[in-house]
């Protein structure tokens, strides 16, 4: 079913996900006060409005509580951006996802009702430093501040072991939940699955543990 979002901010965050929404199918509505960048994304997204989302009224008369959810990717402006999560969150939209740009500012947009935030900026940095010290991580995502999800090649350490022989678990406390090969997904693997070259590795387990598996990666 094709659902409608509203992006409010149009930077390269809030501009990066009305592309990919769009792409999707799904219905955006976007909204900024620069009415240049508003200009820029009005043939890319179903509707581009020019408005203050710190303006109750303005909001109210788009109809904002009938969308099914709000992304606030406002930048630099902290006050704008808890301002409009309160405002949406007493206005009854269902789900409302902020940007924060810091903890403090997270701690903010959460007590005051936003249900998912996110970090960008931070989480990105994440993913290139790993990906710049390691070529074996092709992907990181961030579960909580302790615990992480990481997709990892296999290089010549690990492959051509069962993964009852490397007993990943026991040595590093790390889990691997799936196995990426070819155009094929193997979901929770049994322990005699044997690690080939080419393989991806879906790993779960906190980032202490992962960072120890990947440095020895890297040694192999």
């Amino acid at each position: 079913m094709k659902k409608e979002f509203v992006v409010i901010g149009l930077g390269r965050f809030g501009g990066s996900i009305c592309r990919e929404l769009t792409k999707l199918g799904m219905s955006v509505l976007a909204i900024d006060k620069n009415e240049d960048l508003v200009n820029e994304y009005s043939n890319i997204v179903t509707h581009a409005v020019v408005g203050d989302s710190t303006d109750e009224t303005i909001l109210k008369s788009l109809g904002i509580r009938n969308f099914d959810h709000v992304i606030v990717a406002i930048g630099n402006d902290i006050q704008a951006s808890i301002l409009t999560t309160l405002i949406l969150k007493e206005l009854g939209v269902k789900i409302v996802t902020s940007k924060a740009l810091n903890d403090y500012h997270e701690k903010v947009l959460r007590k005051i009702g936003a249900d998912q935030v996110v970090h960008p900026e931070r989480d990105m940095g994440k993913r290139i430093a790993h990906n710049l010290v390691s070529s074996n991580v092709l992907d990181y995502l961030e579960l909580s501040d302790k615990y992480s999800i990481v997709e990892i090649a296999v290089n010549e350490a690990i492959a051509g072991y069962a993964i009852a022989q490397l007993d990943i678990r026991a040595k590093y406390g790390i889990n691997i939940v799936a196995i990426k090969r070819h155009h094929d997904i193997i979901v929770s693997p049994q322990a005699t699955e044997v690690i080939q070259n080419g393989d991806i590795l879906i790993v779960i387990g906190s980032d202490t543990d992962i960072n120890r598996f990947e440095i020895k990666m890297l040694q192999g």
